[in-house]
């Protein structure tokens, strides 16, 4: 290793695409199809490779150097190549950790095809999308109520892009400011409710709200990629928005507060017109059990079960329990 990977933790090539001063005219996307036995990264996993730089990881580090290599010599040759690294591959001074088999498909882009539009115009609407390639066309089309799975049949993957996770937070306090911070470090999208907070956001990159929490949320309008987590204490408005984001579509909704005081918060929910199937979705007190009190512990219970819902949700509708592909044709591994 001769630099700090930096950009390795980015799982998401749109959130790499966006943050580049300008889109390369070309560049290369390099895919995870298929796995045989067990790996650090899921299929569909994807990387980014332009001609100075590769972002996302699809390894665990084994094999992103050579994978980015490849990108590049495929963006040379505007051809696309499938690779197999591991077992059954013909490269045998490049073994993996895991032991296991992997399949990539590296594809040479244009940043002006129809496709890559959508993909980014998908991003900034936060609608999912069904995107597709055979290494050579790329077609991407929205997702419907029920979106096909994630699917490779040997040359052509089918891969889901979800919007990224939202957190917004209701609260002003260290908890609230620490769980900011680690979503933000985490790729979330983070929006932030404190009525009549500073006229600035403590924390640049962050969306910012200083009405009541009802008209917040309305304004935000959670969709099934939101958490909603209130974090003050004991406000007037905190069940008005509370009874909100329990009637939104937000996959997540946490509450602080001591546990004895439960009963007393749910039946002023009722009274803000919340059901019974919307209460059971109420996740109170707020995180993960186990944690401390501190304000970052707070904060990071929190993260840590946002993020464990939003993984069980997404993982659900990318994939079917299986890999993209039970076995690869070897006629369709480059050699």
């Amino acid at each position: 290793m001769t630099r700090w990977r930096l950009s390795a933790p980015v799982d998401d090539i749109r959130e790499a695409l966006l943050a580049l001063p300008a889109l390369p005219d070309r560049f290369a996307i390099a895919t995870l199809v298929e796995v045989d036995g067990s790996a650090p990264r899921d299929v569909g996993a994807q990387m980014l490779i332009t001609a100075d730089e590769h972002w996302g990881f699809l390894s665990g580090g084994c094999i992103e150097d050579d994978v980015a290599r490849h990108g590049r010599e495929v963006l040379s040759a505007d051809a696309p190549r499938t690779l197999r690294y591991g077992e059954g591959s013909p490269w045998i001074d490049i073994r993996l950790a895991c032991g296991s088999g992997i399949t990539v498909l590296v594809e040479p882009v244009a940043a002006d095809e129809p496709a890559v539009a959508a993909l980014l115009e998908a991003w900034r609407t936060r609608t999912p999308l069904l995107f597709s390639s055979d290494g050579t066309t790329r077609r991407a089309e929205a997702a419907g109520e029920a979106p096909a799975h994630d699917a490779w049949d040997g040359t052509t993957y089918t891969r889901l892009f979800t919007p990224p996770l939202r957190l917004v937070l209701i609260g002003d306090d260290g908890a609230t400011l620490s769980a900011a911070s680690l979503g933000l470090a985490m790729g979330w999208d983070v929006a932030l409710i404190t009525p009549g907070g500073p006229e600035s956001a403590p924390i640049d990159a962050i969306a910012y709200h200083r009405s009541d929490p009802a008209a917040a949320l309305a304004a935000i309008a959670p969709d099934p990629w939101t958490a909603v987590a209130v974090l003050s204490h004991d406000r007037e408005d905190d069940e008005r928005g509370l009874a909100a984001a329990l009637q939104s579509k937000a996959f997540y909704v946490g509450a602080v507060g001591a546990r004895v005081r439960l009963d007393q918060r749910l039946a002023k929910l009722r009274g803000h017109g919340v059901d019974e199937k919307a209460l059971a979705r109420l996740h109170a007190p707020i995180g993960l059990y186990g944690f401390g009190k501190a304000p970052r512990e707070v904060a990071l219970s929190l993260v840590a079960e946002v993020a464990q819902g939003f993984h069980a949700a997404t993982a659900a509708a990318r994939s079917s329990g299986v890999s993209m592909s039970s076995s690869t044709p070897l006629s369709a591994v480059s050699r």
